[in-house]
This record gives C-alpha cells, structure tokens and sequence, in this order.
C-alpha cells in the first residue's frame, strides 16, 4: 500500500499543525483552523499560537456530525481576509524521465457553510497522476491519428482534477449533482487559461447507467463519491449501497485498452484494500492483473494507497483513500 502527499514545493499550501480535533492550514495568504475528526494526537503549537496565526476559524453548528448536515457550521473571522481568494498549482516534474510539468492551475477558494473552501489539497498526487496518464493517452492518440482521449469526471466539485485532464490535452466531461459547484468549477477553468469542459448537473449513477446502454466509452474516469449525496432530481446517494453498481457501470464505459481509472473515497471505515477489492470484482481483474472478462483488458497497474498530509511538525494525517488502475 502506498501512502502520498502533495509535494512540498507547493508554495501555496501548507498544513502548519493538527491535533485534538483540528487542522490548522495556510492557503495563500491566509490561515484556517478547521475540524478534522482523525487528528486524534495533541497540537504541537500552544492554543494562543492557533489564534495568533488564525485568520479564521470554523464552529461546528447544531448538525454537525449528523448525515447531511456533518460539516455544517459558521466561520469566526479573526483577523481581516478576503472572502474569495485564489491559489496555484503547478505540477511537478515527471518522476521517470524528469521532465518539467505543463501543469498550471489557478483555482479560487472561498468560505462555504460546510466547512470546505474550494479544494482538498491531499488530492493533489491524484492530479499528477491524472497529468501523467492523460499526456500518455494524448501521445498514443496523436500518434494513431486519433482525436483526444475523453475524460469522465464524476462527483467532481470544483475540478481540480478536470482540470488537470483539461490541461493534459483531453475531451474533458465534468459532472456534478450541485449546479454551484459546477459554475465553480467553470471559474476555475476560465482562472487556469482553459477553456472546452463539457459540464453536466445530473445524478452520476444515473449518467454511468445510460452512457452505457448508449455504448458510449471514455479513456479515463475518475469517481470521488461522497458517503451520503442527493442528485438535482432527489436521487438519493448512499455509497455503501450504490458503490458497487456504480462501479459496474463504469466498468462497461470505460475503454479496454489505453484506458485509466481513479477512485477516491473518504468514507471513515473503507481500507485502500476494500477499495482495491471493489474495483477488481468490478472489472472482473485476476490477482495476476489478467482479465477474467472479455470487456475489460490486460491491466498494466492496479494500486492502492492513502492520500495524506503531513504538518509543519512530521504529524502523518490520513484523509482518503485511493485506487489507480491503468491498462
């Protein structure tokens, strides 16, 4: 199992401390302290540091902890900051052939009710993965005289990893079941200098089940699912009940040769091997990475790890799991 963290050379992030309950985290110019239930351990810095180097902070609300409701709350302003703000990610070099990255990304951030701004950062060695596997595919197109690899992006928020498959060369598809976040995610794109994302506002079950009675096929999708979620038409979303048929679906849209997937999940109680395990019995992969299926391929890799962040002070924070697949 492989553990992953952004790279430290990212200038515009940094988990400065965690502990009791908290993270405390710079984004740009301004620093946060947030709830985070795995940071079971003590804060390295004292309380009235937290305060001092806080520019906000986020209070938990009646609901929090509850289904639907887990990250509700308000934001304590503590000392005067902007309520939208942008960062940069900037890829980093090509870990084989050590290549400079053409990955740039500008994404804005802001304050929501949720306690979320904008981005998860621990999800950045997912889009270097995305970066890397879509210039493959790019490459092996172009060089078939093919037109660019499709991209799938489900559950995928603001779009940061549409963006950078986007940024890779491909047909990039985002959807989302929040019409908010996908005009966000529009933002971003527009802030990043690109531009030809297809965006959707549907349930993502429901979009996967008819691409694939319409036999329509991707070369990369990406799933970062929620535990509980509603589509714009009511859909309901539980992840332990629908993962799985979720991922057979993708199995049949997702192309069988030069082909890569990525499945996110924060679910507390889901192991990378659980995850791992989903996607095998899914695409019907042997233990020996051949196919046991006609429709799915040789799989060139199959891993699965944890994305994490590691603070100012060497404290490891899990936040996610992963499962990779390329063929």
């Amino acid at each position: 199992m492989k553990i992953e963290y952004p790279s430290e050379n990212w200038k515009d992030y940094c988990l400065v401390d965690s502990g009791r309950g908290e993270k405390l985290e710079r984004f740009g110019p301004y620093v946060m302290a947030r709830p985070e239930p795995k940071a079971l351990w003590d804060k390295s810095l004292p309380e009235a540091e937290w305060k001092k180097l806080s520019h906000v902070r986020f209070t938990p609300g009646a609901g929090f902890g509850k289904a639907g409701k887990e990250d509700s709350g308000t934001w304590d302003r503590l000392r005067k900051m902007d309520d939208q703000w942008s960062i940069i990610y900037k890829g980093q070099p090509d870990p084989e052939t050590h290549a400079a990255s053409d990955l740039d990304i500008s994404l804005r951030l802001g304050l929501t009710a949720f306690k979320h701004v904008g981005v998860f950062p621990e999800q950045a060695p997912n889009w270097e993965f995305i970066f890397r596997e879509t210039s493959r595919l790019v490459r092996i197109h172009q060089a078939n005289g093919l037109p660019a690899p499709k991209v799938l992006n489900l559950f995928a928020y603001t779009g940061g990893a549409s963006l950078a498959a986007k940024a890779a060369g491909a047909d990039v598809t985002h959807l989302d079941s929040v019409r908010q976040v996908v005009t966000w995610a529009r933002e971003n794109m527009e802030r990043s200098g690109l531009d030809g994302i297809r965006w959707i506002v549907e349930d993502a079950l429901k979009f996967a089940r008819r691409e694939a009675r319409r036999g329509n096929t991707y070369q990369g999708i990406i799933l970062d699912p929620p535990a509980y979620g509603h589509g714009p038409d009511g859909e309901k979303w539980k992840l332990d009940e629908l993962l799985f048929d979720l991922l057979k679906n993708v199995s049949a849209i997702l192309a069988p040769r030069n082909s890569f997937l990525v499945l996110n999940l924060y679910s507390n109680g889901y192991s990378a091997m659980l995850g791992e395990t989903l996607v095998r019995e899914a695409f019907g992969i042997r233990p020996d990475g051949e196919s046991s299926s006609k429709h799915t391929g040789e799989c060139l890799l199959l891993e699965s790890g944890e994305l994490a962040l590691r603070d100012s002070f060497g404290k490891v924070l899990p936040l996610s799991i992963f499962v990779r697949m390329k063929r």
